[in-house]
């Protein structure tokens, strides 16, 4: 009981702790992270640390448009959501969530709260399944984000979207595409088993925790990345190097916003620390929030979640 009392302690004193800011002309801090996992466990034992609804109840004003099929492929029918504003007059803006679980878990309902929230605000959301690990490997879920990309192109005036506004944004794995779709979309091996027509292009991208370069010594080793390539580093690294967007930057690629945390034990920040040098060298528009003391799917505390949707508020604003 001592021990744990000690750690009480220490917990209250390292939430107290403010983290300075990395961007000085920041409208809102960010919240109070932890020393490191077990400290944020603990304090979310203790009901110190609140979580978002991740099934809310859609809204009266909100129209939910379910299961489209966008692809067809191996008898798998591949589908999309859509959420809008029952009152909207003119096309708007669409924001495209990619969701994560390491390319082998997850499904298309886990940015719910997401796509709602984006929808009272005026934009149109959308939220696409892709093929898992299971189903298919590399470059099949990046094939599949690039077909739904071209199949808002295509269709997405019939549902009030603004096609020449596309926002790409995922978590971890749906970072990971939303960025390979964003920076290499155009590539030929992402455009096949595909029957739509036309570019890739997007407008921004934002990326939450998401892996940047699979071809790191820790990336390498991991084996979820080995079973969404089908493949080791010492046999195939070319294969590694074509599943990373860092491959693909180049200096016309869209604005991208970065959100990681400092203690995330998946996918460590280094990744966007890189990225965030590399966009930069690109001369590519980024911002990057560097949250001190939060772990991967960090965005599942209300205050991080209100943090990020503050920041990519402003990001929108400025880039659309």
């Amino acid at each position: 009981m001592k021990n744990f009392t000690h750690i009480l302690v220490l917990l209250l004193l390292v939430t107290g702790c403010k983290p300075k800011s990395t961007h000085p002309d920041r409208l809102l801090n960010p919240p109070k992270g932890y020393m490191n996992e077990t400290f944020m466990k603990i304090s979310y034992f203790l009901g110190m640390l609140d979580l978002i609804e991740t099934e809310p109840s859609i809204p009266d004003e909100i129209q939910e448009i379910k299961n489209i099929e966008y692809k067809n492929i191996d008898s798998l029918s591949l589908q999309l959501d859509i959420y809008k504003r029952k009152n909207l007059s003119e096309p708007a803006p669409v924001m495209m969530f990619i969701h994560g679980g390491a390319w082998r878990t997850g499904k298309r309902s886990d940015y719910l709260p997401y796509l709602i929230d984006y929808a009272k605000k005026g934009f149109i959301t959308v939220t696409v399944s892709y093929r898992l690990v299971k189903q298919a490997v590399f470059p099949a879920a990046v094939q599949d984000v690039n077909c739904a990309v071209k199949w808002i192109k295509t269709h997405g005036a019939a549902y009030g979207i603004d096609t020449e506004k596309i926002v790409l944004i995922g978590g971890s794995a749906g970072g990971h595409l939303a960025m390979m779709i964003g920076y290499g979309g155009d590539e030929a091996l992402f455009n096949q088993a595909c029957t739509f027509e036309g570019d890739s292009k997007v407008s921004a991208v934002i990326n939450l925790y998401g892996p940047t370069d699979l071809a790191t010594p820790y990336a390498i080793s991991t084996y979820q990345v080995k079973d969404f390539l089908n493949t080791t580093f010492q046999d195939d690294p070319e294969t590694y190097r074509q599943a990373s967007p860092k491959t693909f930057i180049s200096a016309d690629d869209p604005p991208t916003l970065i959100f990681h945390g400092t203690i995330d034990s998946l996918v460590p920040v280094s990744q966007s620390d890189s990225l965030s040098s590399w966009l930069g060298k690109a001369g590519i528009p980024h911002d990057y929030h560097r949250l001190k003391g939060w772990p991967h799917t960090m965005d599942l505390s209300v205050k991080v979640n209100e943090y990020c949707q503050f920041y990519i508020d402003a990001f929108l604003k400025k880039h659309l």
